[in-house]
């Protein structure tokens, strides 16, 4: 559990509270993951331990309140979600095809390039319970307006993602499909389906922090999260390694999934014909 996080300490305080606890899973899923064919925890113990500290940081402000309440629940069923669905497919022998991809890249500069790495993420992971406690702070009345919508937006990313998730692995399953790239589902309209379910969770709980007006300084805070998980997913850690992954794995199959499906925001499909391998 990450450090309790006291109504009496002062805001740096926790900061730095939450960013030791950060850095301490996160080392800890660097010595896991050394050895191949286990780097899949990595995502299921980052997706945790987000969970657990801005679960923590919503509910320690002195008392219980309904958005905090509202707040720690959504966060909670999102880190349940996500970290169970990668902890259940990196049980079953899967490997994350993103470092795969940097252990060929680094070879035997992998070990320290990699802590680097999980430092970064670790980083990352605190700044995302920030902007979780921004939201879980918004002191206006409940509910507002903008506490319906943006859970709304968190539960149809988080449900999204799910859907996602099913529709590839049924895609996988079929022995028809071997050797195929999924183009079905909302995997016709995004080709990375499941992190633009990402970014609305952390879009929905950016409603909730700014609030119904916008007036609150604090609240905008809330950003932090859909902006960071954009450019981490879209131009960092996700999709570059990913497509680079699938390109070397798929070849000419996967460059025409790229030539007619967006990469990112869903959109219909570029005139083309269904991919078939």
């Amino acid at each position: 559990m990450p450090p309790p996080v006291s109504s009496h300490m002062s805001n740096d305080a926790w900061l730095v509270a939450i960013a030791g606890f950060e850095a301490l899973v996160m080392s800890l899923a660097w010595a896991i993951t050394l050895r191949p064919g286990h780097s899949g925890w990595i995502d299921a113990i980052w997706s945790g331990s987000v969970g657990l500290a801005s679960v923590a940081v919503a509910l320690d402000d002195g008392g219980i309140r309904p958005r905090a309440l509202l707040v720690a629940g959504l966060v909670g069923i999102w880190a349940l979600r996500l970290g169970g669905a990668i902890a259940r497919r990196t049980a079953s022998g899967g490997d994350d095809p993103r470092y795969v991809e940097l252990r060929q890249r680094w070879g035997a500069a992998y070990a320290w390039r990699s802590f680097l790495l999980l430092m970064v993420q670790a980083a990352c992971a605190t700044a995302l319970v920030v902007s979780v406690w921004a939201a879980a702070r918004n002191p206006s009345p409940v509910w507002a307006w903008s506490d319906v919508a943006g859970s709304a937006v968190v539960l149809c990313g988080i449900g999204g993602e799910a859907l996602a998730d099913e529709q590839l692995r049924r895609f996988r399953a079929g022995r028809a499909h071997a050797g195929q790239v999924c183009d079905r589902g909302l995997w016709s309209v995004s080709r990375h389906p499941n992190y633009f379910c990402e970014w609305l969770v952390w879009s929905g709980l950016a409603v909730i922090s700014i609030g119904p007006d916008g007036g609150r300084p604090a609240g905008w805070l809330g950003l932090i999260g859909p902006v960071l998980i954009y450019v981490l997913l879209v131009h960092v850690s996700g999709i570059p390694l990913l497509e680079a992954h699938m390109l070397r794995s798929r070849g000419a199959a996967y460059g025409r999934i790229q030539a007619r499906i967006s990469a990112f925001w869903p959109a219909l499909p570029r005139r083309g014909e269904r991919s078939s391998s």
